[in-house]
């Protein structure tokens, strides 16, 4: 892949608000900005990476090591494999070894998994410690490190354990994404697609106008898609950190995307999942008397070659695992929906022929 464009462009600073704001600087080579991200009083840092990819972690490293830190290098498996316990507890060996104390910090580059594990690690060692994000996907970029939720998998699910801590900054450095894989790349606009479903259809204007463009960092309109997610991430979970009620609409698309990561091992692309997830809850929508969304979501989703169906002989399993989606309160089971175009919804509860209808649909 080529470099993007845009790479003459002046670093974007995006606040993220709430109680502890923080900036995502979104830019092309802008790893100078990492050592203020830290801020003042750091002496150690840790950075956790993934084990295949020192090209990732190497100028990170030289960066903090030319600004004085102290550099701690700590390799984790790639993916999901790096989300479990046993890792983070090995990082959590680490940081004793190394003596790292409060007023130390982590920095976590690579994918979403990376991102999600840093989060988790540094939000509960010494209870809690700074933390950066260096995002190298764009998955990761337009969702998993922006928002200070972060977490591990269990057997039974996936992030069904995790906290919440607001990074110190996020550093989306655009050049990272033209070593990505084209399948990797393309993944990570399901979830770029998703905030122009809930919140900014410019987005979707924008990626129908030229969809061959949207699937490469070179494309045209490819810096405003990424910066447009992140606003739209930031102003939710600016105002609902927590996943007390408004943040809920982030997970448009993920109740049935979670079951089947869960249903394929992990072994699906994350936004490939979302992708089907938007399919069913469109479905759902449209079934509700809702808006019916159905055609924009499959024209859209196929244009950039993303996924818009899945196999009809993995209901019963699929059915199974969304009973432990986290937005269900009690014996209730609730999906996110949209009323309108950017006018996201609650379904509560809908009956078993509903959620059946909608998957036949999905699975045909």
């Amino acid at each position: 892949m080529s470099v993007p464009v845009h790479d003459n462009v002046p670093a974007t600073r995006i606040t993220v608000r709430g109680d502890q704001p923080y900036d995502v600087v979104v830019g092309t080579n802008v790893l100078g900005e990492l050592p203020g991200l830290l801020g003042a009083g750091v002496r150690t840092v840790a950075v956790i990476h993934p084990a295949s990819l020192p090209e990732l972690s190497r100028p990170v490293v030289a960066a903090l090591t030319d600004a004085g830190f102290e550099v701690v290098d700590l390799p984790v498996p790639d993916g999901e494999a790096a989300k479990s316990v046993e890792v983070a507890a090995g990082l959590w060996s680490a940081f004793g070894r190394y003596g790292m104390t409060r007023s130390d910090a982590v920095v976590g580059v690579g994918g979403g998994a990376t991102t999600d594990l840093a989060g988790f690690v540094a939000a509960t060692w010494l209870r809690g410690v700074k933390v950066v994000l260096v995002p190298t996907t764009l998955l990761a970029m337009v969702d998993a490190a922006v928002g200070g939720k972060n977490g591990i998998d269990t057997p039974e699910g996936k992030n069904l354990v995790g906290t919440f801590l607001p990074p110190t900054g996020v550093l989306c450095d655009l050049a990272t994404l033209t070593s990505m894989p084209r399948d990797d790349y393309v993944a990570g606009l399901a979830e770029i697609i998703k905030g122009g479903f809930i919140a900014d259809p410019t987005i979707l204007m924008l990626v129908e106008d030229d969809p061959d463009a949207a699937t490469t960092p070179a494309g045209e309109h490819t810096r405003e898609l990424i910066e447009r997610k992140i606003r739209v991430k930031a102003d939710v979970v600016g105002a609902d950190l927590r996943e007390a009620g408004l943040r809920e609409i982030l997970n448009y698309g993920h109740t049935l995307a979670h079951a089947i990561e869960r249903h394929e091992h992990y072994h699906m692309r994350h936004g490939e999942a979302v992708a089907i997830g938007m399919m069913f809850a469109a479905e759902l929508g449209r079934l509700d008397g809702r808006a019916d969304l159905v055609d924009r979501t499959r024209d859209i989703l196929t244009s950039v070659g993303l996924p818009t169906h899945y196999r009809r002989d993995a209901w019963k399993n699929l059915r199974d695992h969304m009973r432990l989606d986290k937005k269900n309160r009690g014996a209730k089971q609730r999906f996110v929906v949209l009323d309108d175009l950017a006018r996201p919804g609650r379904l509560e509860d809908p009956g078993e022929e509903m959620l059946e209808a909608a998957y036949y649909e999905v699975s045909r």
